[in-house]
């Protein structure tokens, strides 16, 4: 069964092979050539392949920069396969020393990024945070995240949504961000830096929209559902995520073409965006299912 989920990234030589479990605890590591790598069997096994130039091991994936020898469509898969058995084999991703009582405070990186909501402010943090996008609405939703209980201990603080290495905040309108900006920076990194504890995955509840995205549901599905998932997979959702939010299938009706999405994160109640994503995916499944009768609706999480 593959375990690797390949992933594109901003650069087109780099690719990434993401892991459904973190690979390290919270150290990034990148390898130039096969000397490098002595801590990571794997990194050095894949410098073996004549076209691997960068190795880079992070959170929950390993992403790999190529030389212009190759096009990743053609080796992609082989990769995939061949972290795969590596690990499948028991072969050893990185070795990593047991972190010392002194080491416990790693430095961390906080930026702020605006999003299409004016209502939603993106946090990016300079290492993962989860592998299981999160979104919650209320401090009584917060079992599972205690940064997000923390967060919403803030007066202005209304809604939180948290994916791989950011958290997006939405605010109530009684501040503007020029007020806030720096004291919710602040503490997302201190608390970050400080070993806190963002999202325990034992704790998330199973719901109905976090079922729908398994892979064993999505095995279940007619063909139409499974081609629109794979649609949004990989032309929607990293740019949704780079404006701080989310997009997930919910459901086809094949009787009236409709196809339901659900918006998280910064798409999350935001008019402007809202519009512009529901006729962005319309058109774009029309055009590549070849149906010109598809119809989206948006729905808010």
């Amino acid at each position: 069964m593959k375990n690797v989920i390949i992933k594109e990234s901003q650069n087109p030589t780099i690719l990434k092979f993401e892991f459904p479990d973190f690979i390290t605890r919270s150290t990034n590591y990148e390898f130039k050539n096969i000397d490098e790598a002595a801590a990571s069997p794997l990194a050095q096994q894949l410098f073996y392949l004549p076209f691997v130039k960068t190795v880079y091991i992070s959170g929950n994936f390993i992403a790999i920069e190529r030389y212009n020898i190759v096009e990743w469509d053609d080796v992609k898969d082989a990769v995939a396969e061949q972290i795969d058995a590596f690990v499948a084999n028991g072969g050893t991703i990185i070795k990593e020393e047991a972190p010392k009582p002194w080491d416990k405070k790693q430095p961390t990186t906080v930026y702020g990024e605006t999003t299409p909501n004016p209502s939603v402010l993106k946090f990016v943090v300079s290492r993962m945070l989860t592998t299981v996008a999160a979104e919650f609405k209320n401090i009584d939703e917060t079992a599972a995240s205690p940064l997000a209980q923390e967060l919403f201990k803030f007066p202005f603080v209304k809604e939180i949504f948290i994916d791989e290495n950011y958290v997006s905040v939405t605010k109530y309108d009684i501040a503007d961000w020029s007020e806030i900006t720096l004291e919710l920076r602040s503490f997302i990194k201190e608390y970050v830096e400080n070993g806190g504890t963002v999202i325990d995955n034992s704790k998330l509840e199973k719901n109905p929209t976090a079922e729908k995205q398994k892979i064993e549901h999505f095995d279940n599905l007619d063909v139409t559902s499974q081609q629109i998932i794979n649609i949004l997979e990989e032309y929607v959702k990293p740019a949704v995520q780079a404006d701080g939010g989310n997009i997930l299938f919910d459901s086809y009706d094949e009787a009236d073409h409709r196809v339901k999405v659900i918006l998280q994160g910064a798409c999350n109640g935001c008019p402007s965006s809202t519009f512009t994503l529901k006729n962005g995916i319309e058109n774009m499944l029309k055009d590549m299912l070849k149906n010109d009768n598809i119809k989206v609706e948006a729905l808010n999480a």
